[in-house]
């Protein structure tokens, strides 16, 4: 048995199910953290339609995230949340590691 250190909202849960409802040939959103941004580090979101076996798999409802195990390591804890306010909708992460972010709040630094 594998314990999430990741978790995923409700309404983010919600706005990823429909979006893969939108595309078919995809079956999850992928996030995962990438060099750069102007923090040091930022996330990525995509569409998949596969999975790779080191993936950490969160479900929730009609939506599937998967997270690779590099990108784990600086996701450790953290919260995957949609946020739709006067500024936009966004998918915001909320990580506990980071001692450090930006305004567009995709990009930090541990």
């Amino acid at each position: 048995m594998t314990t999430t250190s990741v978790t995923l909202s409700d309404s983010a849960a919600k706005r990823i199910a429909a979006i893969l409802k939108s595309d078919t040939a995809k079956n999850a959103m992928r996030v995962s953290v990438e060099g750069g941004g102007c923090s040091g580090f930022s996330y990525k979101f995509d569409l998949v339609g596969d999975q790779a076996e080191d993936d950490l798999v969160l479900e929730k409802g009609e939506a599937k995230v998967l997270i690779d195990s590099l990108s784990l390591v600086y996701m450790d804890g953290s919260e995957i949340d949609f946020v739709d306010n006067l500024l936009g909708q966004s998918f915001q992460i909320r990580n506990p590691n980071a001692v450090a972010s930006c305004g567009c709040g995709t990009s930090f630094s541990i």
